[in-house]
């Protein structure tokens, strides 16, 4: 049987789809660099190489000896702050060596690949809730880097070398019953805010008080990390059928306030998060909803998991269990 490529598979995002894939039976292979990766995230049984998507003969070696004949491609750099602090960085790490991922895929014969995008391809859109034709317009180098590689796909795309889907993420959150997000330098809001409701921070920030939201907190749309990996693996379905290359939005079209998800996270701890109140940060956006009808529509994809609280709950239970993370 020919194999799945993962890269970035020891990842939060990553790490639960190759959970998904080898539950329905696929053969999987894991190429990660493990700078934000965990070893432990990805079953022993699997094929599981250590190094960066931009190692030429690394990749040359994994597709040949595994036949592998699509990728899922999650491996990238994703703090949107440091990116604007280190932007070569972030050229180097997900645009250079994503352009080499994807010249030795095609040399190597693989004919399908997904890309982990985000919303941040949209910079600070024009209304919402935003749909895949909407402008892409980063307002940040890690944005931007996506965006090349959405490009390349496309140009790839075009000479018929490649299929594609551009997975385009709004707030991924949640987790599983064994996967969850263990991040060195947290920067994602639930996994903070539960932290501190939990004792393990001194409180948190809430950025931005003054938005045109109900609440004058910012909005965003969260979506279930196995809600996430459910999309992939039907994107991957879709290529695979000889369904045409696309880009879709991945979020459940409905937004909560970061009031809102601090009091879901006090009601689910039982325990104060000791929010204090802060200015906005610069180029953040006061509301950023997908447009998920794409989704619906060409993969048969809805979000089952997403509501907010089975999305706190559900991270609760992996940070109770995992106080540490993966090395608890």
């Amino acid at each position: 049987m020919n194999a799945t490529l993962v890269t970035g598979g020891a990842g939060y995002i990553g790490s639960v789809t190759v959970e998904a894939l080898v539950a329905r039976g696929e053969t999987v292979v894991v190429l990660d660099n493990l700078i934000t990766g965990h070893r432990e995230a990805v079953d022993r049984a699997i094929p599981f190489y250590e190094g960066a998507t931009g190692d030429r003969e690394l990749v040359r070696k994994i597709v040949a000896e595994h036949g592998v004949d699509s990728c899922v491609h999650f491996a990238a750099l994703s703090s949107v702050a440091e990116s604007v602090a280190d932007p070569e960085r972030y050229l180097s790490n997900n645009a250079v060596q994503g352009m080499a991922l994807f010249e030795e895929l095609v040399r190597g014969g693989v004919r399908h690949v997904v890309l982990s995008s985000t919303a941040a391809v949209y910079g600070e859109p024009e209304s919402n809730p935003i749909a895949e034709d909407a402008p892409r317009k980063p307002v940040n180098p890690y944005g931007m880097t996506k965006v090349v590689l959405e490009q390349a796909l496309e140009a790839l795309d075009r000479s018929g070398q490649i299929t594609f889907a551009a997975l385009r993420y709004f707030n991924a959150a949640g987790a599983t019953g064994t996967r969850g997000e263990d991040h060195r330098r947290e920067s994602h809001l639930i996994p903070i805010v539960l932290a501190a409701a939990a004792g393990r921070r001194d409180g948190m920030t809430i950025y931005g008080t003054d938005y045109p939201t109900p609440d004058g907190t910012a909005v965003r749309d969260y979506i279930h990390v196995s809600d996430l990996a459910d999309a992939h693996v039907k994107a991957l379905d879709h290529l695979r059928k000889g369904g045409e290359s696309l880009h879709i939005n991945l979020g459940t079209g409905t937004g909560f306030s970061v009031r809102q998800v601090v009091d879901t996270v006090e009601s689910v701890v039982g325990n104060s998060a000791n929010a204090v109140l802060g200015e906005r940060r610069p180029g953040d956006p006061p509301v950023l909803i997908a447009d998920p009808g794409k989704g619906s529509e060409i993969l048969g994809w809805t979000p089952t998991q997403s509501d907010l609280e089975s999305i706190v709950r559900d991270a609760w239970s992996w940070h109770k269990a995992r106080p540490l993370g993966y090395g608890s």
